[in-house]
């Protein structure tokens, strides 16, 4: 199995990041492409490095390298996730302006009906928002808000982010014990 990454400069980089260490975990291959502002708040939000994130890729892209592999179709990926997503990000998926990698690589997975996750991240959606993603939806993308659940009783924000990690695997069928299923003991 081979996932794309998109790491975008919303807050919630710890999505994009904790994704990768657990697909690393999993033996699942990844290809990460970072945004200039996903650099910036990496350090912000984390203690970890963009050479750090970087690492955890098999193969990682600069979003300016138009050239990379992910922007085909005809390289061949199992989907991708962008965790977090910036509205700004979505925008451009959703009018097809791939002025930068990670934009033209989810344009790539719509395009080759492969599976699109979108971790989408801002409070208070505008209507503008809410278009974005109907517009996406409507053409498959899985839209996946890191919404807190509290059946499960999430003693850290690990625990939380873990939760929305794991549901980002589940439209993968990725197996993972990131949290516990409803009706399970």
């Amino acid at each position: 199995m081979r996932i794309v990454v998109g790491i975008t400069g919303s807050t919630g980089v710890v999505y994009g990041i904790r994704l990768l260490e657990v697909l690393r975990d999993l033996g699942v291959r990844t290809h990460l492409v970072m945004s200039k502002w996903a650099k910036t708040c990496i350090p912000l939000e984390t203690k970890k490095t963009a050479d750090y994130v970087a690492s955890l890729a098999d193969e990682y892209s600069d979003n300016t390298n138009m050239a990379s592999s992910v922007s085909s179709g005809t390289s061949i990926t199992d989907g991708m996730v962008v965790a977090p997503c910036s509205m700004k990000t979505l925008a451009s998926i959703a009018c097809g302006y791939d002025e930068t990698l990670v934009a033209r690589a989810a344009g790539v997975t719509i395009k080759e009906s492969r599976k699109l996750v979108i971790v989408a991240r801002e409070a208070p959606l505008s209507a503008i928002h809410l278009e974005n993603m109907l517009k996406l939806a409507r053409l498959g993308v899985v839209i996946l808000p890191p919404v807190t659940e509290f059946y499960t009783k999430p003693a850290t924000i690990e625990d939380m982010i873990d939760h929305t990690i794991g549901k980002c695997l589940d439209q993968f069928s990725i197996e993972h014990k990131l949290y516990r299923r409803w009706g399970s003991s």
